[in-house]
This record gives C-alpha cells, sequence and structure tokens, in this order.
C-alpha cells in the first residue's frame, strides 16, 4: 500500500479529479450548485455524467447507482450499468445528465408512515452534488436524496439538507448585525463510531445476534469491565489488523478516520473521524458503518453496531460532536481567549441553551429507539434526562450576565507535582461524561445518539431547533434589543437546563423533575412529542418537514419499534423452545439419573436431589413465563387499537414479558454443565478473540 497522502481519497470523485477531468466553466457552474445552492443546467449536468463515468470505468466500475439513505437508517440502492448497445450488436458505456441527476427506483417497500399507498410504486432520487460521488465495491455511487412521486421526502438526507439551509438562513442574520462579511454557515459534525467484534463463529451460533443483534439471554461472565482494563489498553493483533484495513478502506473513500482506540467493555472499541460538514459527515458515518461490517467479515469477526448486545455491560454510542461554521472560517461556537467580552459567542450559545431547553422533548425523541432505550437512563452514559453541561467558567459568565456583574476570570495553571513535565493552563471545562450534551471547548457533543442510528436525525433537529431560536434572537434585536439584554433574557427564562454534576445520581432525577425536565426512559414515550403542536409547528415554520412528513415519521418510528420487539420476541420464544429448554432438560435428566443411582448405591445424595428439584422449578418457571410470552405476542399481534396503544403494548406486556423469562434463563445457564449449555456464553463471546 502507498503512502496515506498518496491514495487518500483516491476512490472519490472530489475537487481534484474535478479540476482535471472538468472544463473550467464545467467547474464552476458545479462549484457554484455546491457552494451557493445554484441550480445545474442539464448540459453541465451531461459534462459532469461522462467525466464522472470515464473515471469510474478507468477503475473498473461496470455499474452506477443512486445511493440513497431511505427511512430504515440504513443504506439502499439499484445498480445499473453503463453499457448501451449499438447498432452491430456490441456495447459502449454510456451515462448521461439525467442519469445522473434523477433515478427512479422502486418506492413501494421503503418506510412511508402512510405518505404512499403500497400500489403507488414511483419514487425519485434526486443528486446531492454538495456530496462527492464514490466508487464502492467496483460500482460509482452517487449520493442521492429520496422523495415520493409527490415530492415528500421519504429518506434522512432530505430534511438534513433543509435543516442545514434553515440554519444558514438564521445564522446569517445575526452575523450582519455584527457586521461579519460570511456569505454562508455550515453545521458540521464529527461522530465517534463504538462497536463490538466477536468471533464470528460463536456469533454463527447465537440466533439472537443473528436476528435480533444483541443477545438474548446469557447470564454474565465472571469476569467484566470492572477492573478497567480494556478501555485504552493494548489492542489485540487480530483486532489491529481489522482496524488497519478498516483505516485503509476508509482512507481511499476520503473518510477522516483519525482515532481508534479499546473502548470501557470487554470486545468493544471505537473509532473517531475529523470534523466535516454534516451531510457529508452523515454519507460517511454511513459508509463507515458499512465498511466496518463488510471488513469484520475478512477478519474472522462480526461487527455488532447495536446499542447493547450485551447485558450487564456498557453499550455502544454515538457521539455527535456538533459545532456551527461560517465560509471565513470562524466557528461560532469557539469562545476564544475571554468569554465574557465575546458577545457574538454568548449570543450563539445562549440561543443554543434556549433551543435545548424548549425543544427537549423532540431532541430525545430524534434518539428514541428500541435499541438505545438499554442505554440511556441505564447508568451508562448518558442518562434519558436532556440537560447541558457548560462547565465552571462559562456558567459562572452566564450567571455574571445575569446578575449584572462582572466576571472574575479563575483560570489556573495545572499543578502535576512533576518539575520536569511541562506547565499549562488546566482547562476550564471538564468532559462530564454523564451529560447528554457538554460542552467540549468549542462544539456540543450530543452522547446520546444510539450506534446504530444515522446522525441525520438528531442533527435535523438540532439545525431546526436551533435556527428557529436564531430566528426569534434575530428578531429581538432588529426590534430594538441589545445583545446584552437578549443574552440576559434568554439564560434567565431557560438556565434549568443547564446541570453540571453528576448526571447518573439518584438525586439529580428528583433535581430535574423539581426543574420540570422530561425523563422518557424509553421509545414509546419519546415519540409522543411528534404529536405535539409546538413541535410540529416550529418544524414546518423552518421547512424542514412538512407536517405530513412528520406524522409520517411518528407512524415510521413507532412500526419499526413494535416489528423490532416482535422480532426479538419470537426469536426468544424459539430459542427457548428449540435449543434451552431440550438442553436442560437434558442436563436435568443426567442429574435425575445420578440421584437415581446413589440411591440404589446407598449414597447419601440430598444435595444432588436438590440440585434436580431447583432445576426442575426453573424449568416449570421457564414453561409458565413461555407460556405468558406466547399468549401476550399474540395479543399484541391481534390488536386492532392506535398504533400508540399497539406499541404500548409490545413494550409493556411483550417486551416486559421477554425480561423476566431471560432472568429465569439465566439462572438456568448457570446451573447447567458448560458441555450441555447449546449455545456460546458470555465468556466464549467477549473473550474469545
Amino acid at each position: 500500500m502507498a503512502n496515506v497522502p498518496e491514495y487518500f481519497g483516491s476512490d472519490v470523485f472530489n475537487e481534484s479529479v474535478m479540476k482535471e477531468r472538468l472544463p473550467k466553466a464545467t467547474y464552476k457552474a458545479l462549484k457554484k450548485t455546491i457552494d451557493n445552492g445554484d441550480p445545474l443546467d442539464i448540459e453541465v449536468a451531461n459534462i459532469v455524467a461522462n467525466a464522472m463515468k470515464d473515471w469510474a470505468v478507468e477503475k473498473g466500475c461496470t455499474h452506477y447507482t443512486h445511493w440513497f439513505q431511505p427511512m430504515t437508517g440504513l443504506t439502499a440502492e439499484k445498480l445499473d450499468s453503463f453499457i448501451s448497445p449499438t447498432e452491430d450488436g456490441h456495447v459502449i458505456m454510456e451515462f448521461s445528465g439525467k442519469e445522473l441527476v434523477k433515478g427512479e427506483p422502486d418506492a413501494s417497500s421503503f418506510p412511508s408512515g402512510g405518505l404512499r399507498a403500497t400500489f403507488e410504486a414511483r419514487g425519485y432520487t434526486a443528486w446531492d452534488p454538495t456530496s462527492y460521488a464514490f466508487i464502492k465495491e467496483k460500482a460509482l455511487c452517487i449520493p442521492t436524496a429520496f422523495c415520493s412521486y409527490n415530492g415528500e421526502a421519504l429518506d434522512k438526507k432530505t430534511p438534513l439538507l433543509r435543516s442545514m439551509e434553515a440554519i444558514n438562513k438564521s445564522a446569517l442574520r445575526i452575523l450582519k448585525l455584527f457586521g461579519s462579511d460570511a456569505t454562508r454557515v455550515t453545521a458540521n459534525v464529527g461522530p465517534e463510531q463504538e462497536y463490538f467484534l466477536v468471533d464470528r463463529e460463536m456469533y454463527a451460533k447465537r440466533e439472537d445476534l443473528i436476528l435480533a443483534g444483541r443477545s438474548l439471554y446469557g447470564a454474565p461472565a465472571p469476569k467484566g469491565q470492572e477492573l478497567e482494563d480494556h478501555y485504552f489498553g493494548t489492542i489485540k493483533t487480530r483486532v489491529q489488523a481489522y482496524m488497519k484495513d478498516l483505516d485503509e478502506q476508509l482512507w481511499k473513500l476520503g473518510i477522516y478516520a483519525k482515532t481508534k482506540h479499546n473502548e470501557v467493555a470487554p470486545a468493544q472499541h471505537e473509532l473517531a473521524p475529523i470534523y466535516g460538514t454534516t451531510n457529508i459527515a452523515t454519507d460517511h458515518n454511513q459508509l463507515t458503518m458499512e465498511i466496518m461490517k463488510r471488513t469484520a467479515r475478512k477478519h474472522g469477526f462480526k461487527c455488532l453496531l447495536h446499542e447493547k448486545p450485551f447485558a450487564g455491560i456498557n453499550g455502544s454510542g454515538k457521539h455527535n460532536n456538533w459545532s456551527i461554521s461560517t465560509n471565513t472560517g470562524v466557528n461560532l461556537l469557539d469562545p476564544g481567549k475571554t468569554p465574557a467580552e465575546n458577545a457574538q459567542f454568548l449570543l450563539f450559545l445562549t440561543a443554543v441553551i434556549k433551543a435545548v431547553n424548549d425543544y427537549q422533548d423532540i431532541l430525545r425523541a430524534s434518539v428514541a429507539s428500541a435499541g438505545n432505550d438499554h442505554r440511556l437512563g441505564a447508568n451508562e452514559a448518558p442518562p434519558a434526562i436532556i440537560s447541558i453541561f457548560l462547565g465552571d467558567e462559562l456558567t459562572g459568565v452566564l450567571d455574571a450576565i445575569v446578575n449584572g456583574v462582572k466576571y472574575e476570570d479563575k483560570r489556573v495553571e495545572m499543578e502535576i507535582g512533576v518539575d520536569v513535565l511541562p506547565h499549562f493552563p488546566k482547562d476550564t471545562t471538564d468532559r462530564n461524561r454523564t451529560s447528554p450534551f457538554a460542552f467540549t471547548g468549542n462544539k456540543f457533543e450530543f452522547r446520546a445518539v444510539g450506534s446504530a442510528q444515522s446522525v441525520a436525525g438528531p442533527n435535523t433537529i438540532l439545525n431546526a431547533m436551533l435556527a428557529e431560536e436564531m430566528t426569534q434572537m434575530a428578531e429581538a434585536i432588529e426590534g430594538g434589543k441589545s445583545f446584552e439584554e437578549v443574552v440576559k433574557e434568554f439564560i434567565s427564562e431557560h438556565k434549568r437546563i443547564i446541570f453540571n454534576g453528576d448526571g447518573y445520581s439518584a438525586e439529580w432525577e428528583e433535581e430535574a423533575k423539581r426543574r420540570g425536565l422530561p425523563n422518557h426512559k424509553n421509545t414509546v414515550d419519546a415519540l409522543k412529542c411528534l404529536k405535539d403542536a409546538k413541535y410540529i409547528d416550529m418544524l414546518d415554520r423552518q421547512g424542514v418537514y412538512t407536517k405530513v412528513e412528520i406524522a409520517s415519521r411518528y407512524e415510521i418510528l413507532l412500526d419499526n419499534y413494535i416489528k423490532t420487539i416482535q422480532v426479538e420476541a419470537l426469536t426468544a420464544v424459539k430459542m427457548v423452545k428449540t435449543q434451552i429448554y431440550p438442553a436442560a432438560c437434558d442436563y436435568l435428566a443426567k442429574v435425575s439419573s445420578e440421584v437415581v443411582a446413589a440411591k440404589e448405591a446407598g449414597i447419601p445424595a440430598a444435595f444432588l436431589t436438590e440440585d434436580a428439584t431447583k432445576l426442575a422449578t426453573l424449568l416449570q418457571e421457564t414453561k409458565d413465563k413461555l407460556t405468558t410470552l406466547e399468549n401476550n405476542i399474540a395479543k399484541a399481534q391481534a390488536s386492532e387499537e392506535e398504533i400508540f396503544e399497539v406499541a404500548t403494548m409490545w413494550r409493556d406486556d411483550v417486551f416486559g414479558m421477554m425480561q423476566s423469562l431471560r432472568e429465569t434463563v439465566d439462572t438456568i445457564e448457570e446451573l447447567v454443565d458448560d458441555s450441555y449449555w447449546p449455545i456460546p456464553t458470555y465468556v466464549d463471546l467477549l473473550f474469545g478473540i
């Protein structure tokens, strides 16, 4: 493999390739579209398409695809070849501007939430020229938006792009008041990705991991993460080879994979990229997840992206590092050396604070999923209560503004106690790992995003709600209020959302309740806000979602929750019936025969009788709970209630009974001889590499 700078981005139709292959006039026209959103002429599209095709064919491609992101949260593609027949029975390789700009995939089998009927099959994909085309598996992939026949967004990219326009428009209004020469404001994201690697042979023996992505049963291993020896520890040789291969593939696709390390739980790891423009970073994260899984297969692993593949140890999140910046290179969330005197920063900071306080319900809903329910509020980062961590300095600055006093700088030098070590100023903020929305120097880290989720949804909401507050802020200042008055008003009315303490503590849960901060611990409760006019009107007003698109998301997200729990429940039933119950019965028969043999030999065997009785009792308990679970599944499946009530049934009656059944099965696992147990244990899975 060549040096990284030589092959970085080699599979991307990026700016350097465009400059080399496009006529100057075409390149300039395309750049105007990318930078300013100018419409692209079809003649320009034809030239770009032909250049893309020539480049892709030279690199071994025979097909192209409009690569899009439907509401499944995954990516989708339909491959078409470049071949076009000639009169003499041969073919030539062609690709037109029309084929580049628009595609017509069958939309009938993607989630639509009632936006379209099943028989209405037509949908459209539209080229997103702001995200570079790339080569994957010898196919030219063109990032696209996906909409219905009537123009409603059926994907995650379209609302995200709309939210970026909203944030640009509202932020420029504020910057104009400061005399800024910026002409564009962009939201930026660096999504850190956590994941588990397990041996593929072990994975293949676990039906729950295959079908549900998480272990539905499993007694805890004698050793978990309590020794804190895995986090940042030496990476195992086999894992290191996987990570090296992964880096190379990501770099060829122009993805800025920067950091890799072991995470807290055994078999858990993390990959962190450098910042990027939000829609490009979202595309890159979707690609990263796909390539992680594909590369794992090459190395004999299975990459698990589920938020909680193993009970009793930390699950996986996706820390969404979010900021906004201008095309003049200014990070609007950078406080500078004297934040108390940085009026522009304070305005944008307080807009964020007001946004999170006003729209905390929908921010929580943006990360709601059946998988993420296992993390949020489960005594690992972060809790389900939305709050903001600012650190002592910024909190002090804002308190001084509210109280009308001068802020006193309290920064100090870091004292380590060893003369030879360098001296440096102590950071003014710690990294509060218990906060779901923490300020970390010049950005906010939204830590509640689930590891398997697309970051498009959370960032769409972040952008939309900030755009709304910046619009209100601009109107207030344009109406005659001073910067100081607006900041003081925003902070005074919304400071309840600021919390710098331990988000895991029971005291905070009580304090949050007193402050009126909601604590939605599950998806069903979290999604209720999507029926609230306050949130619907805001998203519609900002042009991010139409009202019918919001209604469709409500249906899609609840339907996804229901189907996820259904798959898990049916898998849980099947595993007990066909694997666990028969194996435990076999072991019970063995112990029972030993009891009989001992009695016939005249050997005291009360301990064996006790073991057999205990196991038999647990098996009866398993049988009873299994029957109840099956009945509850049947009732939920047959229900004709509204979707919210049906989702509630799956949460309370089905998932609740699954948890109860698991407790019994996990107790049985600890009693049964390893040679009888039919599936790999947590020890096998977490420490088998």
